[in-house]
């Protein structure tokens, strides 16, 4: 094993280590406030910051914390799976990083869901915006550095097809996607219209990156 795989070995280990202790604190987090929690517990908000939704204890307390272990589960296997999987390699530690990130999200989430069912009142839709913002220009940072693959980063048929096409449409995206990472944070001071910070820009981002992977490709054909 060469110097090369020796450092990406070590960072890997880093990695999912770091990512098994979130998902720990995430569990032991449910556990300690299990006893203090009422039996139905608030789940979900409306655009307003009004509760609209309940859920049994159990299932609102370790739902999260059990999904986000699948998830990272998941995300540690797809770079073991992919058949680019070199490509993957010479992009892992942006990768690695929204992993981390997002796991953390997650956590984040995970709080606030408790702390609101023990009194402290942490607004929803303020969280949400500010945390899918650092997520999104997070992926516009990934996606500018990402190399082709079958399962990170906009796979369409001409991105996957072409290195130049992936390439161009990565750039594209990667501004693209960091603007509507901007927006969805401005979003947190029009809480009541929150959401549509978020899903606007990323639904057109989406739509723009599919047509312009296409245009580039049938360039590239002629």
């Amino acid at each position: 094993m060469n110097e090369n795989q020796n450092t990406r070995m070590k960072r890997l280990r880093k990695s999912e280590v770091f990512l098994f202790i979130i998902v720990l604190i995430a569990f032991v987090i449910s556990v300690y406030f299990y006893p203090k929690l009422p039996e139905k517990v608030a789940s979900h908000w409306n655009s307003k910051g009004e509760v609209d939704g309940y859920t049994s204890k159990f299932f609102g307390l370790f739902f999260l914390p059990i999904t986000l272990a699948g998830l990272d589960l998941l995300f540690a296997i797809i770079p073991r799976i992919d058949p680019l999987k070199e490509n993957i390699e010479r992009f892992r530690k942006y990768y690695d990083g929204f992993v981390v990130l997002f796991s953390i999200y997650m956590v984040v989430i995970h709080l606030q869901v408790i702390l609101w069912n023990i009194g402290i009142k942490v607004n929803p839709a303020v969280l949400i915006a500010i945390g899918m913002g650092i997520l999104l220009f997070y992926i516009g940072i990934l996606c500018e550095n990402s190399k082709r693959n079958w399962f990170i980063g906009i796979r369409t048929p001409w991105t996957l097809s072409s290195d130049a096409v992936w390439e161009k449409t990565h750039r594209a995206g990667g501004k693209l996607f960091k603007i509507a990472g901007i927006i969805s944070i401005v979003g947190a001071f029009f809480q009541k219209y929150a959401i549509f910070f978020i899903i606007i820009p990323v639904v057109a981002v989406a739509i723009y990156v599919i047509v312009y992977s296409y245009i580039e490709y049938q360039k590239e054909k002629r």
